[in-house]
């Protein structure tokens, strides 16, 4: 007996002392993938000439001392996806030491077929790049000493209305007679009132002058000056030019619909009634049986939150109970169609995801997400999951998208976060969250789900959200997984392999091909990295 013992615990030693050596042996992680990281000397000082506004070249001999440091975090001309070698194969070595790996997306088609997807891809940004700039996109610069006072920003119109352009004026200048021209481009110019000593020309055009000797008269007509805009658009800029003898000005009007608000009645008198604030959607497919275990556990602390459940079953079983609303889609439409089914449904003000074989528990507190929610600018807050081994996960990933060339950016997800929330400790803010998180309706209908997403697909609704959803992540709100773990004595169900083979599609697949052609075509990514 003392000899086993002596033995185990030599093995225990052995391990830990070879456990120990590999860790401190294991490669220091690089999680930046972008070139610019990688080279530096004149590969920095030339991409720091690129990034620069266009150099008056007066100043262009005088010597410079690139600060590499700052330098290289400047974006560069183009982007490469590179992932992270692995020295080591151990068992759960990625879980234990996430690396980067790299997944160039034109694989997801042949190659007699990839020239011309790419020629249609390029065609279709074009016309995406056509609908989204605008005059607001183009780099101003105020020039030195300027005479000029006119607004560098808040100056918004409605479409086809009027308004009086605040804060034109003109500093003095040692000249006996002073005019000022105005120029517009989807708008004319005109004068609400007129002053006396100032000739007025072209009002009611797009290019208006005015001129007198008298500069407190000419600056009280500038107070005057009205823009209509004239050519109908309900989201756009114009861009309105000053200038008078040897200087000019530029700035932008805004022309656009005010937002209209979405407001909602909640009833809330105190704390929060989470049944006037909150719908549980879901989607569900062939597990009745662990949806029945979600409703009873819903039920248990929420008793009168309306539950949404969107159904691809082949053989749809009825689901109902008071605050049910069950809806039967077309077999196997998919996840992220019945997301869309799920959510549309949504008349609260917020919407809590969950999975089908989620379960609720005393650390489920809806009451937490609402307040983040309530007391902050985030659109979406996510909880956490707890698995049946104890282990609990947020899911948080960062987001980020380098600028490529014609081949296409490079999108990069990484787990992480960004920064803590003040007031809420447990909580940061993030890109992307697990499948457990409570949000604005509005802002989740707005974002939508893609339905060619049928199998597999969650992050690809942070991709679209991306830019427009700020996301947050809490993990002292809990809620509890239905173990996967299949025992070897315990066979598996039909219903069971079916559902396996439709959520668990092999990696050569139509629904994987799908998922990567997606990233190419409709997002524009040329690879993809991740941790």
């Amino acid at each position: 007996m003392r000899s086993l013992r002596k033995t185990v615990v030599l093995a225990v030693l052995v391990s830990v002392v070879l456990v120990l050596a590999i860790i401190h042996s294991w490669p220091t992680r690089t999680y930046t993938t972008v070139d610019v990281w990688q080279r530096q000397g004149l590969f920095v000082e030339r991409n720091l000439d690129e990034r620069l506004p266009e150099v008056d070249h007066r100043y262009s001999n005088i010597p410079v001392h690139v600060r590499e440091s700052v330098a290289s975090l400047l974006a560069r001309n183009g982007c490469v996806c590179e992932g992270e070698s692995r020295s080591v194969n151990l068992p759960f070595a990625q879980l234990l030491f996430p690396r980067v790996s790299a997944h160039p997306l034109h694989t997801a088609f042949d190659a007699s077929e990839l020239e011309e997807i790419k020629k249609r891809r390029a065609k279709e940004f074009k016309s995406f790049q056509k609908r989204l700039q605008s005059s607001a996109d183009v780099l101003m610069v105020a020039e030195a000493n300027n005479p000029f006072q006119y607004p560098t920003q808040g100056v918004e119109v409605r479409p086809m209305k009027t308004i009086i352009i605040p804060g034109l004026a003109l500093h003095d200048i040692p000249r006996d007679h002073h005019t000022v021209n105005l120029t517009a481009t989807l708008g004319t110019l005109n004068v609400a009132a007129e002053v006396d000593g100032v000739r007025i020309r072209g009002d009611g055009e797009m290019r208006m002058t005015l001129s007198s000797s008298l500069l407190p008269n000419l600056n009280r007509q500038l107070q005057f000056v009205t823009y209509t805009n004239t050519l109908f658009h309900p989201s756009t800029v114009d861009t309105v030019q000053l200038d008078t003898e040897g200087h000019q000005a530029t700035f932008i009007i805004k022309i656009r619909h005010k937002t209209t608000p979405k407001l909602y009645n909640t009833r809330s008198k105190g704390e929060y009634n989470i049944s006037a604030l909150v719908t549980i959607a879901t989607k569900t497919f062939l597990r009745y049986d662990k949806l029945q275990d979600l409703i009873d556990s819903v039920r248990k602390y929420y008793p009168t939150v309306t539950i949404v459940i969107a159904d691809d079953s082949e053989h749809p079983k009825s689901i109902t109970g008071p605050y049910i609303e069950h809806y039967i889609m077309p077999f196997g439409k998919g996840w992220f169609a019945g997301r869309n089914l799920a959510v549309s449904q949504v008349t609260t003000k917020y919407v809590l995801w969950v999975d089908d074989d989620f379960i609720f528990t005393a650390n489920t507190k809806l009451e937490k997400l609402v307040d983040v929610l309530e007391r902050t600018t985030l659109d979406l807050v996510g909880g956490a999951v707890r698995e049946v081994t104890g282990y609990t996960a947020t899911y948080r990933q960062t987001i980020s998208i380098e600028p490529g060339e014609e081949d296409g950016d490079c999108l990069h997800m990484r787990r992480g976060f960004h920064h803590v929330i003040e007031g809420f400790p447990n909580c940061v803010i993030t890109d992307g969250v697990i499948n457990f998180f409570l949000a604005r309706t509005d802002k989740v209908q707005q974002v939508g789900f893609d339905p060619r997403l049928a199998r597999v697909a969650h992050l690809e609704f942070f991709i679209d959200g991306l830019g427009s959803l700020h996301v947050g992540s809490c993990d002292d709100v809990i809620i509890n997984h239905a173990t996967k773990i299949k025992l070897p004595w315990v066979s598996q169900s039909e219903s069971d392999k079916t559902y396996a083979k439709f959520r668990y599609p092999s990696a050569s697949s139509d629904t994987t091909h799908t998922k990567n052609g997606l990233l190419y075509f409709k997002y524009r990514f040329q690879c993809l990295t991740h941790n």
